[in-house]
């Protein structure tokens, strides 16, 4: 199923929408989409996906695609945007478009590396450049995505670019 024909159910689609599941005192309490267990905001803070894309839609339908995994999401319209935002910090992985007016999602990844961040980025382009594609991934992208795709390779890159978090945790 490609990931752009999901864009009218997937952003209605939001963590609020998981089922209310019994708890052990009979009480409902929402679960995680993830892992199954009750959610608990003063115990669990669901990993922080940042989404960079000058197409509103785009970022829109990630968006909720992120969120009904139960992470949370935070958009941004341009790089500048997300470099001005608290969001730098708290990031867990960045998805990113390619080619956008002002800094490019390349560019972006640079500057972040010479920052000193290494946040995990994924790329969407619909313009895809081998050489640009080489670049950002030799830089340390877990993925690189030709627009429209398929909602399953974002998801693998995700989980990808996650886990490599969990184990420098570790």
């Amino acid at each position: 199923m490609n990931f752009f024909s999901l864009y009218p159910s997937i952003v209605s689609l939001t963590i609020s929408d998981t089922p209310d599941l019994p708890r052990d005192n009979g009480e409902s309490q929402p679960r995680s989409l993830l892992h199954g267990q009750p959610r608990n905001k003063e115990l669990l803070k669901a990993p922080v996906i940042s989404i960079i894309d000058d197409d509103e839609s785009v970022r829109e339908a990630t968006k909720g695609l992120i969120r009904s995994l139960g992470y949370d999401a935070a958009t941004f319209a341009s790089a500048e945007e997300y470099l001005r935002s608290d969001c730098v910090s708290d990031s867990a992985c960045l998805i990113t478009d390619l080619h956008m007016p002002g800094m490019s999602g390349a560019d972006l990844q640079d500057r972040l590396i010479a920052d000193g961040r290494r946040i995990p980025m994924i790329f969407m382009t619909a313009y895809s450049e081998e050489k640009v594609r080489v670049r950002v991934l030799d830089a340390g992208a877990f993925g690189f995505l030709r627009k429209p795709f398929d909602d399953e390779h974002l998801i693998e890159c995700l989980d990808k670019a996650l886990k490599r978090i969990d184990a420098t945790k570790q």
